[in-house]
């Protein structure tokens, strides 16, 4: 053999051997993604193409006949719209006002870290304990809420029980939620801009409206960014609010497609038509997401 060829089966095993050590060093992760991941997502995949028992073994091979009597059930169809109604109720309110509360807080103000540490307070409440908080808040006869339209004249308003507010009610209980951790990501990323940048920006004579589109937005737009897509996974896969607060009901008004899934599979035990369900909503999340990585990374600013 000669000289090339010895150094080209040399590096060729030792980049064997550096794959191996790469691999054995990975392997306790790769093991519980595959084992919590992608096992999971396989079975799910594969119980869809099946009606099952209240076992949940997989009995008769029906095909796509889950996923079309899916769409043809006004139920689902109702738990979709209402889903991304939800959506859209949560994420754009909830990162604007975390915004908001980091660009306030991110001013040096004497007593500025009493209010960081209140805005960002509940995202160490559980879902179980806020939803219990608004349970009470929104109760028609002893919550704070009705006692304050009260107050000032105006007829209470039937939160939970009301389908025309009810779903609101979740999404404002679910916005609560989520600004604790919003608010610390969108603070870190505002702390990152360099003074320097805003300093300069004084000089020139630029107010504080343009320092804050044209320095502050570019800046905090990868941070933004982030923020965004994982909040519009969260809303997506929101369950626990739903569950305390309305069961999916008034008139399925806040059966989400999350909600929907937990009632086929552990209510009716209809284990097929849930992991259709499932297999509907991973493809929603993954189409969204793939969404906004092809718009909103255009508008992303990179140092």
């Amino acid at each position: 053999m000669s000289h090339s060829g010895r150094n080209v089966a040399r590096n060729k095993d030792s980049g064997l051997r550096l794959l191996a050590a790469g691999l054995l060093y990975l392997s306790p992760v790769l093991i519980i993604m595959i084992v919590f991941t992608f096992y999971p997502m396989l079975k799910t995949l594969y119980y869809s193409f099946f009606t099952t028992n209240a076992r949940g073994i997989p009995v008769l091979f029906v095909g796509l006949d889950n996923y079309v009597q899916l769409f043809q059930s006004d139920s689902f169809l109702t738990s979709l719209r209402g889903t991304f109604l939800y959506v859209l109720y949560t994420v754009p309110l909830g990162v604007a006002i975390a915004f908001f509360l980091a660009v306030i807080s991110s001013e040096r103000l004497r007593g500025i870290q009493f209010f960081r540490i209140v805005f960002s307070s509940t995202v160490g409440v559980s879902v179980a304990a806020g939803s219990m908080i608004f349970l009470f808040l929104f109760h028609p006869s002893i919550g704070f809420l009705n006692h304050a339209l009260d107050w000032i004249g105006i007829a209470p308003i039937q939160w939970l029980t009301d389908p025309k507010w009810a779903l609101i009610s979740v999404a404002a209980t679910s916005v609560w939620m989520g600004i604790g951790f919003n608010y610390i990501i969108l603070l870190g990323g505002l702390q990152g801009i360099p003074e320097d940048m805003y300093e300069s920006a004084k000089i020139d004579g630029a107010g504080y409206w343009v320092r804050l589109f044209r320095i502050t937005l570019p800046m905090v737009s990868p941070t933004l960014f982030f923020v965004i897509i994982v909040t519009v996974i969260h809303s997506f896969q929101s369950f626990g609010q739903i569950d305390i607060l309305t069961k999916g009901g008034p008139a399925e008004s806040t059966n989400l497609i999350v909600y929907s899934i937990y009632q086929n599979a552990f209510i009716h035990y209809k284990f097929g038509i849930a992991s259709a369900q499932a297999i509907i909503l991973f493809l929603i999340v993954l189409i969204a997401t793939i969404i906004q990585f092809k718009v909103g990374e255009k508008k992303v600013h990179y140092q």
